[in-house]
């Protein structure tokens, strides 16, 4: 797959634009791509290990760095940074965000767990 057009940081929103080299044009959410990191330690090594991960609705983004030519690693604030997001992995992520969020919604559910980071004492 080509490189997208542009990548995007916008900080404040907590969000990635991505425009693809088609011209499609997606905006991700920080905490959708962090509880979606292609990251073993959130994927696993097969789809039975991959972890639901919680707590991460304020999550930010606080770079990017570019990986070859073929990805990005995108470093979270929460320390999270060892996701290579593919040009192809970027792509499915804005295509599927419906029903991978479903998903991810689903499961925390099912988990009785949350969105919302922990409480600190």
């Amino acid at each position: 797959m080509e490189p997208p057009r542009e990548i995007r940081l916008v900080r404040a929103e907590k969000r990635l634009a991505v425009t693809f080299a088609d011209g499609t044009e997606a905006v991700l959410p920080a905490e959708y791509l962090r509880v979606e990191s292609p990251s073993a330690e959130v994927q696993g090594h097969s789809p039975e290990q991959k972890v639901t991960v919680a707590g991460k609705r304020a999550v930010g983004i606080s770079g990017i760095e570019p990986v070859g030519h073929y990805a990005i690693r995108i470093l979270f604030d929460d320390g999270h940074d060892s996701g290579i997001y593919s040009w192809d992995y970027l792509a499915r992520l804005a295509a599927e965000r419906e029903e991978r969020w479903a998903g991810y919604l689903a499961a925390l559910a099912a988990g009785g767990l949350s969105r919302e980071p922990p409480r600190r004492h």
